[in-house]
C-alpha cells in the first residue's frame, strides 16, 4: 500500500502553486467572492464607435490593474509574517477577483477583450508582492496603502473620462473605488508604515507604463 507524501512544501513549491492559481484565474472566476455585478440591470448606453473603443480601453486598463492588484496580494500573502496578515491579504485578493470578473464582463459587453499581456503583469506583480511581504508586515501594509491610493486616483481619472451615459462602466468603477479605499483604510488601521518617497515614485512610474500599454494591447 502506498503512503501519501507528507513532505512539507518549500517556498518554491508554494510560489509555483500560487502562480498557477493566479494565471488560471485572470478572468476573476478563481477565488472571487462571487458578489453581484454592480451594473446589475442598468441599461446599455448608446455609444459611438469611438466612445465604445475608449470605454473598452479604459476597462482594459482597469482589468489589468486588478490583475496586478490580485497578484500583489497573492505574493504578499505568500510571504506574510503572521497568519492574521496572510488572511487579510487573501481576503483582499478575493475582492480583487470580483473586480476582475466585473471588468471582464464589461469588456465582453463592449465587444473587446483584456490585455494580451495579462500573464506578464500577473507574474511581475506577484514577485513584487512577495518581495514586499519579505520586508515585514508593517512595510507590506504600507505597500498596500500606497498601491490603493494610486488605484483610487487612477479610477477617479477614468470616471471623469468615461463617455457620458455609460452607466454600466461607471457602476463597476465606482464600486471598485469604494473597495480599494476600504483596503487602504484597513491597512492603515492595521499599522502600515509610510513608504519612502523614492519607492512611491517608482510605483507610480511602473503603473504609468502598465496603464499606457494596457490601453492599446
Amino acid at each position: 500500500m502506498y503512503k501519501h507524501s507528507t513532505r512539507r512544501m518549500s517556498l518554491l513549491d508554494r510560489v509555483i502553486i500560487d502562480l498557477d492559481r493566479g494565471l488560471r484565474g485572470l478572468g476573476g472566476a478563481s477565488g472571487a467572492q462571487g458578489r453581484e455585478n454592480p451594473a446589475g440591470e442598468l441599461s446599455e448606453a448608446e455609444l459611438t464607435p469611438a466612445q465604445r473603443r475608449h470605454a473598452a480601453g479604459l476597462m482594459r486598463v482597469d482589468h489589468t490593474g486588478e490583475v496586478a492588484a490580485q497578484a500583489l496580494y497573492h505574493g504578499q500573502a505568500l510571504t506574510a509574517r503572521t497568519p492574521r496578515l496572510r488572511e487579510a491579504m487573501e481576503q483582499a485578493a478575493r475582492e480583487e477577483g470580483d473586480h476582475l470578473r466585473w471588468c471582464s464582463q464589461r469588456l465582453e459587453e463592449l465587444d473587446d477583450q483584456p490585455s494580451r499581456l495579462g500573464p506578464l503583469w500577473y507574474v511581475g506583480s506577484f514577485l513584487i508582492g512577495a518581495a514586499a511581504g519579505l520586508t515585514g508586515d508593517r512595510w507590506s501594509l504600507g505597500f498596500v496603502v500606497e498601491t490603493e491610493r494610486q488605484v483610487v486616483r487612477h479610477l477617479d481619472g477614468h470616471l471623469s473620462s468615461l463617455p457620458p451615459g455609460d452607466a454600466r462602466s461607471r457602476a463597476v468603477l465606482e464600486q471598485m473605488r469604494v473597495d480599494e479605499g476600504v483596503h487602504a483604510t484597513t491597512a492603515i488601521e492595521s499599522g502600515a508604515a509610510e513608504l519612502p518617497q523614492p519607492v512611491k515614485r517608482l510605483m507610480k512610474a511602473t503603473a504609468r507604463i502598465m496603464t499606457e500599454t494596457a490601453y492599446r494591447i
